[in-house]
């Protein structure tokens, strides 16, 4: 048999889904995460799930793991101390930076500027030139490169970049600095942009190849030491990590350039939503992946997420491309507060995370939280993960209670506080990726998924006006189900800069043909047979004298039929749609990249035998809750038990292994035929 393991470590919970490719069965299991050393989580939820399935980690052949390694590397400044090397005359490219700043008005009177990646005495230009058409101008000064390199090596350097200008044409002198880096020093990392980012724009290019530095070691180190371990487990298959695209990457590839997995957490629940949106029929969705530290958001449109090509990382914004993907410090364990100052009610960003967690988890949180909160409103029954995990209902009161003794109002009032203002929060993320990008959300569904995403979805619904609200099939590990079911991607980009008229389509076509033999080398190289891998091409296009472009995906056989006019009007038509008007100015084509796909897993969902529309077979018991300012009487449904058609009307509660799903009054849950709970006003 064919087995593919998927692992997704979140702040609070490692989940993990393993199944079966020929049948499609499945199993999961959920593990506490251990963040001074994920890899320990890991360790467990796989022996813990093989074991359940009766499965040997021999008989593994796909292990395929979303991580925050890197992610948390750049948040906590825990990257390596990295040396770089530039063309003569531009040591202050990192400091002199772009001029943007991010917030409103005056925002630049308090804005604290980043301290860069590669510090200027770490910082070294050295003589040599390419030309803007790629041909050496001078050559590159040698002996000031061994004299830059024996210096950095003296400072103690954990990681190299090299980044001259014009590398992007002709990337000759970075390859040798590369090679002497090599001989000078020794098992110390260096990252050429030429490699990790073909493409004009020099601040960018340095910026990302510098971030590629700068958390390479780390998770080096992290994804060798979880490859030794699989493999001191008798795991010998394939070993992947997913992309911040949403596209897996072999975990070698990963420790060369993690640059394209900083967003490769959150990657795993946009992709687990599309399978379940393929499956489901629903080709609009708005996810919202509720953990237990933040809460995030994206939008796919015709079951294509929105990507975007810059990965966005705290202050940090580097050009790889990555699922548009915005995250808010909202989650099961955002710890709920009354400042002394205000005496207003707040909510997160601090979460309490796994350690200590909730208090209703029992083990040492002191403060309120929001799951605390979901605990004395009923929301969550007393035990979690299928019984095994109990709550400690009485706990969470008294932590809850010290917010409404604060605020001066009952224990109910202050917990429901707590989830509407986290409720709210969510609402203004989820704003951010569609009304602020130009789409309805009336024209969207809106699919809960971790463990507190259906919690919330009924509610999170109700303010957005997406309908249905939709409780997926094993929400909980939707996000491991994403890594398991995405297929192998890469990518390579180029930099065209050319005005759209002074380009002929033949000539356009040629670079991408030249473009798509590159990317499939690659993969071919990684494994994948020539047979399952398909190419897709993307060009950024914008108006001349802009300094922002739109990219939009091409077909060569569409630009050879139709002719480069047929891009620029699609152009037009999406940016009329971002941006509310056009310009009468000429267009230009900016860079091009081509992206090679393995073949996609043809999973279908199990369908669950029909029912008559009456959930009482699945009912467990009645149940009291309070909602809508006053305690309620309610019911709670096993959701194993529940059958196709089944109809469930609120307030009601669905419990499962993984998660909890919440149906509110004044609304009606339908079970449908793959098992997704979708829910509607009454």
């Amino acid at each position: 048999m064919t087995y593919r393991l998927g692992v997704d470590v979140g702040g609070t919970f490692t989940d993990l889904l393993l199944f079966d490719e020929v049948s499609g069965r499945f199993w999961r299991d959920k593990t506490p995460s251990t963040p001074h050393d994920s890899s320990v989580g890991i360790l467990t939820g796989v022996r813990q799930i093989c074991e359940t399935a009766g499965v040997a980690p021999a008989e593994i052949e796909t292990f395929l793991h979303g991580t925050t390694v890197a992610t948390n590397a750049v948040l906590e400044g825990k990257g390596a101390r990295v040396g770089l090397i530039v063309t003569e005359g531009y040591r202050d490219i990192m400091q002199i930076a772009r001029s943007f700043v991010p917030g409103g008005l005056a925002a630049w009177i308090g804005w604290p500027k980043p301290t860069p990646l590669a510090a200027l005495e770490d910082t070294f230009d050295v003589g040599g030139r390419m030309g803007a058409d790629g041909q050496e101008v001078r050559p590159l000064d040698e002996e000031q490169v061994r004299a830059a390199l024996h210096a950095l090596k003296a400072r103690g350097v954990e990681a190299i970049t090299v980044s001259f200008i014009n590398a992007y044409l002709n990337g000759a002198h970075e390859a040798r600095v590369g090679e002497l880096a090599a001989e000078i020093l020794p098992g110390i990392p260096v990252s050429l942009s030429h490699e990790v980012l073909p493409e004009m724009q020099e601040y960018e290019r340095t910026l990302s190849t510098v971030a590629n530095a700068s958390v390479r070691p780390v998770v080096s180190r992290y994804v060798g030491n979880l490859r030794s371990q699989l493999r001191d487990t008798g795991m010998s298959g394939r070993i992947a990590l997913l992309r911040s695209d949403g596209g897996l990457m072999s975990s070698e590839k990963a420790e060369e350039q993690p640059v394209n997995i900083l967003m490769s957490g959150p990657a795993g629940g946009v992709t687990g939503a599309l399978w379940v949106g393929r499956n489901a029929g629903i080709n609009n969705i708005l996810t919202l992946d509720v953990g237990g530290t933040s809460t995030d958001v994206a939008l796919i449109e015709n079951l294509e997420p929105r990507r975007v090509r810059t990965t966005e990382v705290g202050h940090l914004s580097v050009r790889a491309s990555s699922l548009d993907v915005k995250t808010v410090g909202a989650g099961g364990g955002s710890i709920a507060y009354v400042p002394a100052l205000t005496k207003a009610l707040r909510v997160g960003p601090q979460s309490a995370g796994a350690v200590p967690g909730p208090v209703a988890y029992g083990k040492g949180g002191s403060q309120p939280t929001v799951t605390d909160a979901n605990v004395v409103l009923g929301y969550l029954p007393e035990a979690l993960l299928g019984g095994t995990f109990k709550l400690d209902r009485e706990g969470a009161r008294a932590a809850v209670q010290t917010i409404a003794d604060a605020l001066g109002i009952g224990l109910m009032e202050a917990a429901r506080g707590i989830i509407d203002i986290v409720n709210e929060n969510m609402f203004g993320a989820l704003r951010m990726i569609s009304v602020q990008q130009g789409y309805d959300p009336r024209d969207f569904a809106l699919m809960g998924f971790g463990g507190a995403g259906p919690l919330h979805v009924n509610a999170v619904a109700r303010l957005m006006g997406s309908w249905p609200a939709v409780s997926p099939v094993s929400p909980g590990v939707l996000c491991a189900l994403g890594d398991a079911t995405t297929r192998v991607r890469t990518e390579t980009a180029r930099s065209f800069s050319r005005p759209a008229h002074a380009i002929d389509a033949a000539e356009l076509i040629a670079v991408l043909d030249e473009m798509a033999a590159q990317t499939r080398a690659e993969l071919i190289a990684d494994g994948v047979p020539e047979a399952d891998i398909t190419i897709e091409f993307e060009v950024d296009v914008r108006y001349e004298g802009q300094a922002f472009e739109v990219a939009l995906t091409i077909d060569p056989e569409a630009l050879q039929r139709d002719g480069i006019a047929s891009v620029t009007q699609r152009f037009d038509a999406e940016h009329l749609r971002l941006f509310t008007f056009n310009m009468e100015t000429a267009h230009e084509i900016v860079n091009l990249r081509a992206v090679a796909l393995g073949r996609a897993l043809d999973l279908q969902a199990a369908r669950l035998p029909e029912g008559d529309g009456d959930p009482a077979a699945a009912k467990l018991r009645d149940h009291r809750l309070w909602m809508d300012g006053r305690e309620q009487d309610a019911v709670i449904y096993d959701r194993a038990r529940l059958r196709a058609g089944d109809k469930i009307p609120g307030p009601a509660i669905v419990i499962e292994m993984d998660s909890t799903t919440l149906i509110e009054s004044g609304h009606i849950a339908t079970v449908d035929a793959v098992g997704n709970i979708l829910i509607f006003p009454a």
